[in-house]
């Protein structure tokens, strides 16, 4: 590139950024010294309470969790240097396979780097261009653009509208499709909706399609044994394909599955990209995945406590007059609307001990802005009922609350 593209390139991209910054819409990441737990410390030395991050369960420090990973590095090794298929499967990678796939209720599982990529190389493999793909508007951004990868026909039904979901299975028969998947978070990760799997499995069996749901907010702890939002639904076993993350309850470190009948999973281990072309879980993600599932497997405290947590939490931050998304899902969408605002409050709670995150477009719609608080089960009691009181002041500052 010329030193006047060059420039004229950077000019460009320091426009866009300063104009997301004038919008209120620019991200800046924060900087964390410590592992996640209900406590925290900053680079600058405070220590907050921790209401944002994925550590449903709190297993991500967990010692049994981290003896296990270490275990697996003395014994497997730092990393595999080679893609699956050549030489960088171990016993380990086929025993976490094993194991996802028995808690999920499937046949059979694949190992991915990260969830993004379980989504981005699912589609492709499976679907052609005599065939369709029906997708929940709300889906997250890995099902978008793994959708956008394949060839198959694409249709795009209202949020959890289940009419307009068999609206859109009556057209793909119309248009003559070969086969027919419809595809939706189990879990949407902005508002903690939990999608409607009992009426979603009777249309696609009504209409000849297979169904498949993004399990990543809810594997591990929604469901009486934890297994997902199919087993809340009692539909446990009823799923054609399940793709989730091993970055989020189950443990919080990275990687991601896609788990289905055996031969789902064989052609996607001969054709789905991300798989072939990258390397897979490191040994120590591996051995700690596996001690999670054994702590899940164990028993269900931990599902009990976060749900007590959630329905604690819940109750209070409507009490103390706030406006929440609706639901039972420990993900609580505290209102605010406004982008500028969510930040505002977001940077006032952080003052007042609380860590927490606004979000706004293009992460949700405009006018949607909010602050997504994730319960999770390493949180006691005085922990919430501190980050209510937080939360109680700072709206009153900012005139999101009326005065007390």
């Amino acid at each position: 590139m010329s030193t006047t593209a060059a420039g004229d390139f950077v000019a460009h991209l320091r426009h866009e950024l300063d104009g997301l910054r004038a919008a209120g819409l620019y991200k800046t990441e924060r900087i964390i010294a410590t592992p996640q737990g209900a406590v925290i410390r900053t680079v600058d030395g405070r220590e907050v309470i921790n209401l944002c991050a994925n550590n449903y369960l709190g297993l991500s420090s967990h010692p049994q969790v981290i003896a296990a990973a270490h275990e697996a590095l003395r014994t497997h090794g730092y990393g595999l240097s080679s893609v699956r298929f050549i030489c960088g499967t171990q016993d380990a990678h086929k025993t976490l396979e094993s194991r996802i796939a028995r808690f999920v209720g499937c046949e059979d599982a694949i190992l991915y780097a990260a969830a993004f990529d379980a989504n981005g190389g699912l589609f492709e493999p499976l679907l052609g261009e005599n065939d369709a793909v029906i997708s929940d508007e709300l889906n997250h951004a890995s099902v978008i653009d793994g959708i956008r990868l394949c060839k198959a026909k694409r249709y795009r039904y209202r949020h959890n509208d289940m009419a307009d979901l068999e609206r859109c299975l009556q057209q793909a028969g119309a248009d003559g499709a070969r086969f027919k998947l419809v595809f939706s978070d189990g879990v949407f990760s902005m508002d903690g909706t939990i999608a409607n799997l009992p009426r979603l499995r009777e249309l696609c069996d009504a209409h000849g399609a297979l169904l498949g749901i993004d399990e990543c907010h809810a594997s591990g702890f929604m469901g009486p044994r934890g297994r997902g939002t199919h087993e809340h639904h009692g539909l446990f076993g009823g799923i054609d394909i399940i793709t989730g993350t091993f970055g989020k309850a189950l443990g919080g470190a990275s990687g991601g599955f896609t788990a289905a009948r055996r031969e789902v999973i064989e052609l996607l281990r001969q054709r789905s990209r991300p798989y072939l072309f990258s390397n897979t879980l490191a040994p120590a993600i591996v051995g700690g995945s596996i001690a999670v599932l054994d702590l899940l497997e164990a028993g269900t405290a931990l599902r009990d406590k976060l749900a007590d947590n959630t329905r604690w939490f819940r109750q209070a931050i409507q009490a103390a007059g706030f406006d929440i998304k609706p639901g039972t899902h420990p993900i609580v969408p505290i209102m605010v609307y406004d982008a500028v605002k969510a930040q505002q409050l977001a940077a006032r709670l952080l003052e007042l001990g609380i860590y927490v995150v606004g979000f706004f477009y293009p992460v949700v719609a405009q006018g949607q802005a909010r602050i997504r608080v994730q319960m999770s089960a390493v949180h006691e009691r005085a922990h919430l009922e501190a980050a209510v009181a937080a939360f109680a002041q700072a709206g009153r500052e900012l005139g999101l609350l009326k005065p007390a």
